[in-house]
C-alpha cells in the first residue's frame, strides 16, 4: 500500500509504503535504486539480512544504491518504508547524500531515543492511520528542529528531470539551473548521492517501468524502448540489466513484487531464449 505524506511534508517525503512478505521460510529479496533514499521500520518478529548473515537493525537509513543489493528475509515481515524526495533526506537532516551512499545505518544513531519511541509506536499501534500519524507527527517535528527547506531551486530542477523522463542533456540542464557544470556536479552530489548523468538514468528507467507494467496486449517491448527514449532494445537490456540484474521479460513476468524496485527473486529461465522473449 502506497501513501502520500500530507503537503507539508510533501518537499522531504515521496510516500510511505506498507508491504508485507509472506515468507514462512528464507526468501532473497532485491532492491535496485529508483533515485530516492529510504528509512526502513521492519516490524513482526521476522529477520532481515545482506548475505545471510549479517543482521540488519529493525529501523535504519539507506542512502543511494549503486548497485542493486540482495536481502535475505526470514520468516514473515511487515515493512514501513519512507521514501524520500531525491534531494528530502539532505534537505531533513543537512548530512551530505554522497556521505550516505551505499550505507545503511541504524536509526537509533542518528536520532538516539527518539528512534526507539518511534520504533515502539509503529509496531504497537494497532491501525494504520495511526502509525501515519506518529510518522508525520516525527517529520514535522524534524523538519522544525532542523529548519529545513521545504521546496529550494535545486528541488525544481529534480522536478523538471522527473518531467521530462529523465531526458534533458546536460547542456539543457546547465542552462534550466544557472550553475556550470562543476557546479551541478558538486550540487548533485550533495544532495543527491550521485551524479546528474546518474540520476537520468534512473528516472528514465523508471519511465519504461511505468510503462512496461500498462502496455497494453499487443504492443512490443521495442516500441516502448523507444517511447522511453531508448535507442534500440539492445541498448534498453543493457541499462536494465546493469541496475536491476535482469532483464525487462523477468520483470515483467515477477509475481512477487512488493514494490517497483523490491521484488522476491524467482527461479532464473535456463534458456538464453527466454532473456529476449520480450514482446
Amino acid at each position: 500500500m502506497q501513501i502520500l505524506p500530507p503537503k507539508e511534508l510533501l518537499p522531504y517525503i515521496k510516500h510511505y509504503l506498507f508491504l508485507e512478505s509472506a515468507a514462512d521460510s528464507q526468501k532473497t529479496l532485491r532492491l535496485f535504486s529508483d533515485g530516492n533514499t529510504g528509512m526502513v521500520f521492519l516490524l513482526n518478529q521476522g529477520r532481515l539480512s545482506i548475505n545471510r548473515n549479517d543482521h540488519l537493525p529493525q529501523s535504519f537509513l539507506y542512502g543511494q544504491i549503486s548497485h542493486f543489493k540482495d536481502l535475505c528475509v526470514v520468516e514473515r515481515i511487515s515493512f514501513i518504508i519512507v521514501v524520500f524526495q531525491p534531494d528530502g533526506l539532505y534537505k531533513l537532516l543537512g548530512i551530505p547524500a554522497h556521505e550516505l551512499r551505499d550505507q545503511i545505518i541504524g536509526l537509533k544513531d542518528i536520532f538516539g531515543q527518539s528512534a526507539d519511541r518511534l520504533y515502539d509506536q509503529l509496531m504497537y499501534c494497532k491501525y494504520p492511520t495511526a502509525k501515519l500519524n506518529a510518522l508525520n507527527t516525527f517529520f514535522y517535528t524534524l523538519a522544525i528542529q532542523h529548519k529545513s527547506p521545504g521546496q529550494t531551486c535545486f528541488s525544481n530542477v529534480l522536478k523538471c528531470i522527473t518531467d521530462h523522463k529523465g531526458l534533458l542533456s546536460v547542456e539543457e540542464l546547465l542552462k534550466l539551473s544557472g550553475h556550470n557544470e562543476r557546479q551541478m556536479e558538486r550540487l548533485f552530489a550533495e544532495q543527491v548521492g550521485m551524479s546528474p548523468k546518474k540520476f537520468g538514468s534512473i528516472v528514465q528507467l523508471h519511465f519504461f517501468l511505468k510503462l512496461l507494467r500498462n502496455k497494453p496486449d499487443g504492443t512490443t517491448l521495442t516500441t516502448i524502448s523507444y517511447e522511453s527514449g531508448y535507442f534500440d532494445q539492445s541498448h534498453l537490456i543493457r541499462t536494465f540489466k546493469k541496475y536491476t540484474g535482469f532483464t525487462p521479460s523477468i520483470y515483467l513476468n515477477n509475481t512477487s513484487r512488493l514494490a517497483i524496485n523490491f521484488m522476491e527473486l524467482q527461479a532464473l529461465p535456463d534458456r538464453l531464449s527466454d532473456l529476449y522473449n520480450l514482446s
